[in-house]
């Protein structure tokens, strides 16, 4: 149960908000939840040599961002949360599918914001977790059964590009 400052229980009817979740304003919220989902979309999605991945490959990013759950990392776990609560049944604005150009932008506005916003450690947390959820989809073999392919080289330049624009390499 959430408690306020002074120890006492939020106000009936109302969830105090994550600690976490407090620093970040309504849009940023919004930008570091749903980049995980574009994201896996971007890497199952097929591009100059890099094949259609299919359901597997969806399996395995999202697979990967529930696995954000178990991070030590209270900003990951805050978001994952965030992700899972929005499939409650009450219907959720249709995102338009973006080009990699816009995804990669969206990734550095995230770094920015992490940059200003988060605690070093949470920051690098959240952009390992999302690059690991690209590398996730971008190992699974297309139409098998298993999820342990090396990246193709397309796939590498991909995983490459979203690293840097996530600040990690």
């Amino acid at each position: 149960m959430s408690h306020s400052v002074a120890g006492e229980p939020p106000s009936a009817g109302r969830r105090a908000a994550p600690l976490t979740t407090a620093v970040y304003s309504a849009a940023e919220w919004e930008l570091l939840i749903s980049l995980p989902g574009r994201v896996l979309v971007a890497a199952a999605a097929p591009g100059p040599g890099r094949p259609e991945r299919g359901v597997m490959a969806s399996l395995a990013g999202l697979d990967a961002v529930a696995a954000g759950r178990a991070f030590d990392s209270d900003l990951v776990r805050a978001v994952v949360t965030a992700i899972y609560a929005r499939h409650d049944g009450t219907p959720q604005p249709v995102e338009r599918l973006t080009d990699l150009v816009d995804l990669l932008a969206a990734c550095r506005a995230a770094s920015r914001v992490l940059g200003r916003r988060a605690d070093p450690a949470d920051s690098a947390a959240y952009r390992q977790w999302v690059q690991s959820v690209a590398a996730r989809v971008c190992r699974a073999v297309p139409g098998g059964r298993r999820v342990d392919q090396p990246a193709t080289s397309a796939d590498r330049r991909f995983l490459d590009r979203l690293g840097a624009a996530l600040g990690l390499g």
